[in-house]
């Protein structure tokens, strides 16, 4: 038996996934606060829905590692307080963030955490933590999915250049 074949859970964990844990939590952490901005910029209820499952979802990732943090003697990284509530009225219309704006916004930021969770499932040797930023992964995946859905039913999504073949019988 080696040195890293027992119960993951009694293996230690080493830089990279220390490391990836305490970034993934420290940009949550201000993704949270970013949305909770959003929320008040938001007149779209089928988008505010999302940001407040996607605050939720990050939340629930959040109990997750800081578990395994401190539970492995880690210091946890800061946490901006959360955000107060307004009335979309109170902001001026050229101080407001759009709903399109914050929906690509928001759908940028789940495929970068998508390639986030990708790279740190493959640096883990605990198959714990693995499995844990697998489970991430498919959360945001079917997250991303009701992003996609929600800016082409409202028309937001603005695709590139779409290419047709000229030649119909390949």
């Amino acid at each position: 038996m080696g040195i890293l074949s027992g119960n993951p859970q009694d293996e230690p964990m080493h830089y990279g996934e220390v490391y990836g844990m305490f970034t993934h939590l420290l940009t949550n952490n201000g993704l949270i606060a970013a949305y909770q901005t959003y929320l008040n910029h938001t007149g779209d209820k089928d988008l505010q829905k999302l940001i407040e499952e996607a605050i939720q979802g990050m939340e629930n990732e959040n109990q997750q590692l800081q578990d395994l943090l401190k539970t492995n003697g880690t210091a946890l990284p800061p946490a901006p307080p959360e955000r107060p509530n307004a009335n979309l009225e109170d902001i001026p219309a050229g101080a407001r963030i759009t709903d399109p704006e914050i929906s690509a916004a928001i759908s940028s930021n789940v495929a970068v955490a998508l390639v986030a969770c990708s790279q740190a499932m493959t640096q883990c040797i605990r198959e714990d933590i693995a499995m844990m930023y697998g489970q991430f992964h498919l959360a945001k995946s079917q997250f991303g999915l009701k992003m996609l859905k929600l800016n082409k039913e409202k028309g937001w999504l603005i695709p590139p250049p779409l290419h047709y073949s000229k030649n119909k019988d390949c």
